[in-house]
């Protein structure tokens, strides 16, 4: 009854207790630098160990991610030395014209894998980035019309 009383005189307890209210109050609505700074590190944190528990969990899977990984790249690399060795060659002759059209028709081919395999690159070298080179890739390959079947 004392301290309802003491607080409708406005007595240096209430006074006290209602300053520290409002002052806990206002630090809460504060988002400072520090804050965010430690909050980011934190998520940084998560995401590396997520990464490294993902490879550990699926270690078996190993050759076949190798072998798959190896198999696309390796067509997209033939197609570019195709593409650079016809183009090269029909600068020498006097009709190349077949080899200039197998020449585009490479270049095109493996241009239209580019994402895919700019993904698996990417993977194995820039895993803990994933995320945001996954979305670039994708977004590129969509309006390129590879995912929506439209093609270019």
């Amino acid at each position: 009854m004392f301290s309802f009383i003491g607080r409708l005189l406005g007595s240096d307890k209430a006074l006290s207790s209602v300053v520290d209210g409002v002052s806990n109050g206002l630090d809460a609505l504060v988002y400072t630098d520090e804050e965010k700074a430690g909050d980011a590190a934190a998520e940084r944190k998560a995401a590396r160990a997520m990464v490294v528990d993902w490879m550990r969990a699926t270690q078996g899977q190993n050759i076949a991610r190798r072998l798959i990984a190896l198999s696309i790249t390796g067509v997209w690399l033939a197609m570019y030395l195709v593409s650079a060795g016809a183009g090269m060659i029909a600068v020498f002759l006097t009709d190349g014209q077949n080899l200039k059209t197998l020449s585009d028709l490479a270049r095109n081919n493996a241009d239209d894998m580019s994402g895919p395999v700019m993904l698996i690159l990417s993977f194995y070298f820039a895993a803990p980035h994933m995320g945001d080179l996954a979305k670039g890739v994708l977004a590129k390959w969509q309006n390129k019309g590879a995912v929506t079947g439209k093609g270019a």
